[in-house]
This record gives structure tokens, C-alpha cells and sequence, in this order.
């Protein structure tokens, strides 16, 4: 089995604990809200959340460990369309801290398991991340306009 490592960071002006609770524990509720277009439903089903929509029909993920605490999350896509032929699994560690104007830094990890050696095709890992700076993009842009909500 190969691993296949990514990183990256974005950065926004909604503090860490609204930032997680909205992107995070809320996330069942809030995305169908602000991207209709993109997620139609999210179901917790004995504490796996299924996100059904976008060019993918289905995707299954597993949560491995949250802290509400330190603004942390684990969690991997066990099932669903995403992974493709050569992927067996995507993990993503995702972590939300303070940055010094106030916001937060955004931090991603996904690695990428593949069956035996095989790559992770550029496209598919472009795609990923642009998909999730849009999405990332709409909460903060929610939270912003709804302050008092989270």
C-alpha cells in the first residue's frame, strides 16, 4: 500500500471555536443550508456522516477522534464513489488554531492510501482541494454574516 501526503492551510477571520463548531459539529446541518447545489443531504448513521451530492454520488466517513477542546478532527472516507479505482481510503487530520488577528489557520492533512504502489492522480488531488476551499469559503462567509449563530 502506498501513502500519499498533502498539506495545506487556509486562513480566515472567524475565530477558532465558531469556525469549528460551525465547519465541524454543525456541519450535518449547515452545509445542505449553504451549498444546496453541491451537498442535497448529510446522515449520521450510527455516527458516520454520508454526504450525498456534487459530482460524487456518495462518500462514507468514518470519525476517528474529535476534540472539541483543542479544535481538532480525524476522520477518513471509508466508502463512496470518491475513491477511485486505485484508492483504497483518504484519511484527513484537520486542526483549527487562533492566528494573531484574531481568525483562525485552517490546518489539513489528507493522506492518500492507494492499493499497492499505486499514484494519486494530480487531478484528483486539485480537485479536492479546490472543492474545499469553496466550501470552506461558504462557512466563513455564513458565520460572517450570521455572528450570533455560532
Amino acid at each position: 500500500m502506498g501513502v500519499f501526503t498533502y498539506e495545506d492551510e487556509v486562513t480566515c477571520s472567524i475565530p477558532p471555536a465558531k469556525m469549528f463548531k460551525a465547519a465541524i459539529l454543525d456541519s450535518d446541518n449547515l452545509i445542505p443550508k449553504i451549498m444546496p447545489q453541491a451537498i442535497k443531504c448529510v446522515e449520521i448513521l450510527r455516527r458516520r456522516p454520508i454526504h450525498i451530492g456534487s459530482k460524487f454520488r456518495s462518500m462514507t466517513h468514518r470519525v476517528d477522534a474529535i476534540d472539541k477542546e483543542n479544535f481538532t478532527i480525524s476522520y477518513t472516507v471509508i466508502d463512496g464513489d470518491v475513491l477511485s479505482g486505485n484508492i483504497e481510503s483518504i484519511s484527513h487530520e484537520l486542526k483549527v488554531v487562533a492566528s494573531p488577528d484574531g481568525g483562525c489557520i485552517y490546518k489539513k492533512t489528507r493522506k492518500y492510501h492507494t492499493k499497492d504502489d499505486a499514484q494519486v492522480c494530480e487531478e484528483h488531488i486539485k480537485g479536492g482541494k479546490e472543492k474545499g476551499l469553496v466550501l470552506f469559503k461558504a462557512i466563513e462567509a455564513y458565520v460572517s454574516a450570521h455572528p450570533d449563530e455560532y
